[in-house]
């Protein structure tokens, strides 16, 4: 084991000198580290240094942690805390810097990206090949190579040559030469001395490459102002015609800076309108209610069947543009809402030859829900989806039109953003809504590598969609987070933050450091938290409606929303005219035969009217439902191919006298019944077209009843959410993940003993010896009480090093205390490849 006072040589033995809780911070910040889980703490440290989970690493660091990043890369290796803050504070200094960088090289060596300590700071070395300076991948720093680096392939005479015109003395090899022009370069007096006496034109040229690109096109013969900065090695050629600024050179024109900009802070949210929360409550639960409303009307209007879904799956364009005609909303909107109803559960297609979209089983349940519980399923689903209906319309990486419902619309960060971008709203005083800029801004200091910095970035699409679509679900109201949106968050009001300026030395206080995006919700937290949401909404919806008013129009008008009998029932005898604060139903004839043809009777109707209207029932109205009830049913159609019959053949001949029969070729069978080669469905529709009012029938003669919700899908689960790599570990998982790499480092670690025939085994290599061997020494062990160390391979081939202490040898098995998982276990002795003793100062 390494001794805590000695340095650590390696990322290994940093990780071996950590406790358990500083491990666990690793893992649950880089949780593919532990996928599987490492043996020991070689192979994590080994996985930590591996170029997939660096990136990764890398692109969840906020903008100032990647920038001392950058600077370290950019350092010396090993690099003092001293230089690193020179190289982020410059020559000059800033405290707001100097307070926040232990932060955030805090948060580099938690994340295993920096190991050692201050006076040894060590980037791993995967992230600083990734971050170095290279002419195929510049710095965001905007620095060359070292003169070191630059001149590496100069010959020692043009080399010689350098030193002695920028005024050194010359050496007698190459190396002391390049030491001696780094350390003119790297001291601020003499380099001044030096640059006082440059023209001021090559001052300009330095000027232009000081901070980015470095690099930089000459001729075959250099111009003056050129050739006095060749001469002097202030620009370095690396190619032909190409030259470079040495990085030495940059950072003394630059005043020891790294970067030109540094942001130690996050920016923040400012706040673009202040509302009193009430008004922002009842603002989102009016919204909330709308939203209800909108996915009811949509499944509502795909009850007989949808649109059908394309060869490569999702809905056409066509039907979108009538599912957004039929909403009264635009087709992004449209696009919005026939997602979430997917996401929800509440849409599927029905698995037919002629597949088409329809409501599932589950939208019956959630339609008799209680109006906010409904809501939170939607808010819920939402909040957790990676579905992404922002993208419907754009293109795939195929350059396929990325449809609704079809697929290719999953995005595994969007659920992150969206809760990131509803906690940065919590922290806002309540009744807040921010300005959209500033958003993104922040979302982009916390997250500067996902994406170019750029408005149309994923990151910031996800971000300007969510502000959009959280105002449309009622999780906003005005802008500002509601108290039902909080509450789905799982977050509470936020507290006033104090103004604790930083003064000259102070570390960053705790309310100015970059804060943390909080941990997401277990299922059973997310449970609850949407519980909360619900109870809060509920008292700020309307209560429904158990009356009309009915009009001489041939209208009704529904002052608010109806219960759900009321409602259903009335959007089959009417047709909405127009929706907002109050409905506008219109009845027909059409709209009355409907109600005919789901089984109701004149009588029915008129006592439905008379019951549930708080005016007289207008005597148009009447007799319109009288009118059209005494025609429903006077002709029967059924299946022939098709029939028709009535006892009335008067009515018989005028049909087959009416020129807009030809299309069904209707002929006479019988002086009751006309038998057509139309299918039931096209002459029911030609008969009505023609002003008739026939009626369904069954093959016994029954009227057949249409039910406008006949048609279901089978049982459909949601979608699931496409996962942003392994989810974090929770804190079980945690303990049990440390508890075993400790016991794999304790075996892999611990001193032994070679025995006589054993070669000598290296660290991570498992013991070898004979069965007779191990038997031999499991025996002897049980009878002095030594503990061993076994190589053993389990059931499924993975092999593991361990310490035991054998306390019985029988039938083949060796029973033994395991000091590695700290219980009594039994292990077959033909899976352990090999045993030793342990050195005496051992356990």
């Amino acid at each position: 084991m390494s001794d805590p006072a000695t340095p650590p040589r390696s990322l290994a033995e940093a990780l071996r000198a950590r406790d358990d809780a500083s491990l666990a911070v690793l893992l649950r910040s880089r949780p593919d580290l532990i996928t599987p889980v490492p043996t020991d703490l070689t192979q994590l440290a080994t996985r930590a240094g591996t170029r997939a989970s660096v990136v990764r690493a890398l692109e969840r660091l906020d903008r100032f942690a990647l920038q001392a990043a950058e600077a370290l890369a950019v350092a010396a290796d090993p690099a003092t805390y001293d230089e690193l803050l020179g190289l982020m504070t410059g020559d000059e200094g800033d405290p707001t810097v100097a307070g926040a960088l232990p932060h955030a090289v805090g948060t580099l060596r938690d994340q295993a990206l920096v190991w050692g300590d201050d006076d040894r700071l060590r980037l791993v070395r995967t992230a600083r090949e990734l971050l170095a300076p290279s002419p195929q991948h510049p710095s965001p720093t905007g620095l060359g190579p070292t003169v070191q680096e630059a001149t590496a392939g100069m010959s020692p005479g043009r080399i010689q040559e350098i030193v002695t015109t920028a005024g050194l003395p010359s050496t007698h090899d190459a190396v002391s030469a390049v030491a001696s022009l780094t350390a003119l370069f790297s001291d601020r007096r003499r380099m001044a001395a030096l640059l006082a006496d440059a023209p001021e034109e090559s001052r300009e040229v330095l000027s232009r490459l000081v901070w980015g690109p470095p690099y930089g096109r000459v001729t075959a013969d250099p111009a003056p102002r050129l050739r006095w900065l060749l001469d002097r090695g202030l620009l370095l050629p690396t190619a032909p015609g190409t030259v470079v600024l040495p990085r030495e050179v940059a950072l003394h024109l630059r005043a020891g800076r790294a970067h030109r900009t540094t942001e130690p802070l996050p920016p923040p949210i400012e706040p673009a309108a202040t509302h009193r929360p009430q008004v922002v409550d009842t603002t989102a639960a009016g919204q909330a209610y709308t939203a209800l409303a909108t996915v009811e009307e949509l499944l509502k209007d795909w009850d007989e069947g949808g649109p059908a879904v394309l060869r490569a799956g999702g809905l056409s364009v066509r039907d979108l543009k009538r599912t957004a005609v039929a909403l009264d909303v635009s087709e992004p909107v449209a696009a919005f809402w026939v997602e979430l109803a997917y996401t929800a559960g509440l849409l599927a297609s029905d698995g037919e030859a002629d597949e088409r979209y329809a409501a599932t089983p589950g939208y019956d349940e959630w339609r008799e829900q209680p109006a906010a519980q409904r809501w939170a399923r939607l808010a819920e689903a939402w909040l957790t989806a990676t579905r992404t209906a922002g993208l419907v319309g754009g293109r795939d990486a195929k350059d396929r039109t990325l449809s609704a419902l079809g697929p290719g619309l999953d995005r595994s960060a969007a659920p992150e953003v969206r809760h990131r971008v509803l906690t940065l709203l919590a922290g806002l005083p309540e009744g807040t809504s921010p300005s959209a800029e500033s958003v993104l801004a922040r979302l982009r200091w916390e997250r500067p590598l996902r994406g170019p910095q750029q408005d149309d970035d994923l990151r910031s699409r996800l971000a300007r969609w969510t502000l959009n679509e959280a105002e449309l679900l009622g999780v906003t109201g005005r802008g500002a987070l509601s108290a039902q949106g909080r509450a789905l968050l799982g977050a509470r009001p936020p507290e006033p933050v104090p103004e604790n300026p930083v003064g000259p030395g102070d570390k960053l206080p705790v309310h100015h450091r970059p804060t943390p995006a909080p941990e997401p919700l277990s299922p059973a937290e997310q449970a609850a938290a949407t519980a909360a949401a619900a109870r809060l909404l509920a008292p700020l919806l309307p209560e429904p409606l158990d009356h009309v008013l009915l009009q001489a129009d041939l209208t009704a008008v529904a002052p608010g929303p109806l219960q759900r009998p009321l409602a259903d029932m009335l959007g089959v005898l009417a047709d909405v005219e127009s929706k907002g604060g109050a409905t506008v139903y219109r009845f027909t004839p059409g709209s009355v035969r409907r109600a005919l043809d789901a089984g109701r009777s004149a009588s029915d109707l008129h006592a439905f009217l008379a019951e549930h209207s708080r005016t007289p029932v207008p005597q148009p109205l009447a007799y319109l439902i009288d009118d059209v009830a005494r025609k429903h049913g006077h002709l029967r159609v059924g299946a022939a191919s098709a029939y028709v019959r009535c006892d009335d053949d008067a009515m018989l001949n005028e049909i087959l006298a009416d020129k807009r029969a030809a299309g069904l070729r209707l002929r006479r069978l019988a002086p009751t019944v006309l038998a057509a080669q139309a299918d039931p469905a096209t002459l029911l529709e030609g008969l009505r077209a023609m002003g008739f009012a026939p009626a369904a029938e069954s093959a016994e003669g029954d009227v057949l009843i249409t039910r406008a919700d006949a048609h279901r899908t089978p049982p459909r689960t949601a979608p699931e959410p496409v996962p942003d790599g392994p989810p974090t570990p929770d804190a079980t998982l945690l303990t049990a993940a440390i508890r075993a790499i400790r016991a794999g480092d304790l075996a892999s670690t611990t001193p032994r003993k070679p025995s006589a025939t054993e070669a000598p085994v290296t660290g991570g290599e498992l013991p070898r010896t004979t069965s007779a061997e191990t038997l031999a020494t499991m025996q002897a062990a049980v009878l002095t009480g030594e503990a061993l160390w076994i190589g053993y391979v389990n059931a499924e081939g993975a092999a593991s090093q361990r310490v035991i202490a054998p306390v019985r040898v029988e039938g083949g098995f060796v029973t033994a205390y395991d000091h590695t998982a700290d219980e009594v276990r039994t292990y077959p002795l033909h899976r352990i490849t090999g045993v030793a003793e342990l050195a005496d100062d051992q356990l």
